[in-house]
């Protein structure tokens, strides 16, 4: 008997209908040293979850040594969500349909800074306000960029004030918000992630420093370039109905959970994710928050940094920008923020031995995940990349134990190739 408290979409008793693959994408598993039958337990995993009602739409791209093993989705866009009547039109979801990543978009945020960087128009280690002057108040001056890029920049709960939709379309009011907030502690001294605050800044050093927006950059260096269709912060006009639609599933948000999320985020759970199916939320940049993009697009981004920072003959990264940005700058510490212990780089959440968000034996895996089960991420060792996108908004459910499964089953079916993948004669390193 179902729980009346727990929000769940139907699923249908055959789940053929409401699945699609890119077949003639996926490689011969045998190719690489994967059984078939390894590829299809992974996979398994992915329909277990939509059975459970609460992802209303799912999309896995997971690619092994440059070579795609699965490019799959089930489910719905719209149409097929807790509160939708039977009779709506629904959508089935396709592999290249585009979701919002919400806070997984801070990988593609850092990255972008990291270019600065490597082109040596900004130093990670200058203070924010050598860029942004205004910034200089409430001892603020000495918040650095790698403060913000590993979440010790002291400023991780924005206002409510800042958190509305009309006020995306003010970008100078938000950093007028941000200059005025007093710091919760010095710069350096807590870890604490800044779910919102930090991708402002970081998308305002982009637009001091280039001119151009954030969206414009990262158009223009990454998703033009590598030819993806979608890598962009936010979307305009018939994209926005393509998107898949957010949708509040699973039990309601309890304490302490509930109150620790609404202050990571400025506004409580149900408001995002109503939010985040308005179109003004993607007519809007939030460089923390709104990168729309495609599992394979997602998937590509990572394997990017798997190959040195050249895919398909396009060289967008310097070897050393990527070891840079996923060396270890926290190590398995608490997160004041999300009260449970993380290891962070200069803008990914790091993997590990024995406890890791990428299933176990994952110590040099990276990666991003997003409000709630949405993640991309990379493991060097296996030379994975991978990405989930979900659009049910479930906050603790027991189901979630198949999105465990199924980046431990990834985990267990792709050998190791490299022992040491940050070894200066690396992949990595050349």
């Amino acid at each position: 008997m179902s729980c009346p408290f727990i929000r769940r979409s139907r699923v249908p008793a055959s789940l053929d209908a409401v699945t699609s693959r890119r077949a003639q994408a996926e490689a011969d598993p045998r190719r690489l040293g994967i059984a078939p039958a390894s590829v299809e337990a992974i996979w398994e995993s992915i329909e277990n979850l939509y059975r459970s009602g609460l992802h209303p739409a799912i999309a896995v791209c997971v690619r092994h040594r440059g070579e795609v093993l699965l490019d799959r989705a089930i489910g719905h866009v719209v149409g097929n969500g807790p509160d939708d009547p039977p009779d709506v039109r629904q959508v089935v979801v396709r592999p290249d349909s585009p979701f919002c990543l919400f806070s997984a978009s801070k990988a593609m945020t850092a990255m972008l800074i990291h270019l600065l960087d490597q082109r040596r128009l900004i130093h990670l280690d200058d203070p924010v306000s050598e860029y942004l002057p205004e910034f200089a108040i409430h001892t603020k001056q000495w918040i650095t960029i790698r403060h913000v890029l590993i979440h010790r920049a002291g400023i991780p709960t924005p206002p409510r004030e800042m958190m509305t939709l009309d006020r995306l379309a003010d970008p100078d009011g938000i950093m007028r918000i941000l200059c005025s907030l007093p710091q919760t502690w010095r710069p350096g001294r807590q870890l604490a992630y800044h779910a919102v605050t930090g991708g402002f800044i970081l998308g305002e050093i982009v637009h001091r420093v280039t001119g151009k927006t954030v969206r414009a950059f990262l158009e223009e260096e990454i998703r033009r370039p590598l030819r993806m269709r979608w890598m962009t912060y936010g979307a305009e006009g018939k994209d926005v109905d393509q998107i898949a639609r957010n949708y509040f599933t699973g039990p309601p948000p309890i304490p302490p959970l509930h109150f620790l999320l609404g202050r990571a985020l400025g506004i409580d759970f149900r408001t995002v994710i109503e939010m985040s199916n308005d179109p003004r939320f993607y007519a809007g940049i939030i460089p923390s928050g709104n990168v729309v993009a495609s599992a394979d697009d997602v998937s590509r981004f990572y394997q990017l940094l798997l190959d040195g920072g050249v895919l398909d003959g396009v060289r967008v990264f310097e070897p050393r920008t990527i070891r840079r940005a996923v060396a270890e700058q926290s190590y398995l510490e608490i997160d004041f923020t999300l009260t449970l212990p993380f290891r962070y780089s200069m803008g990914f959440m790091l993997g590990g031995e024995w406890l890791s968000i990428y299933g176990p034996d994952t110590r040099y895996a990276f990666g991003h995940i997003g409000f709630t089960n949405v993640i991309g991420w990379a493991d060097p060792e296996r030379e994975v990349a991978a990405a989930l996108l979900t659009s049910g908004k479930p906050l603790v459910y027991p189901e979630i134990y198949y999105v465990w499964n199924f980046m431990r089953l990834i985990a267990r079916s792709c050998p190791k190739v490299r022992e040491n993948p940050w070894r200066i004669d690396g992949a990595l390193a050349s």
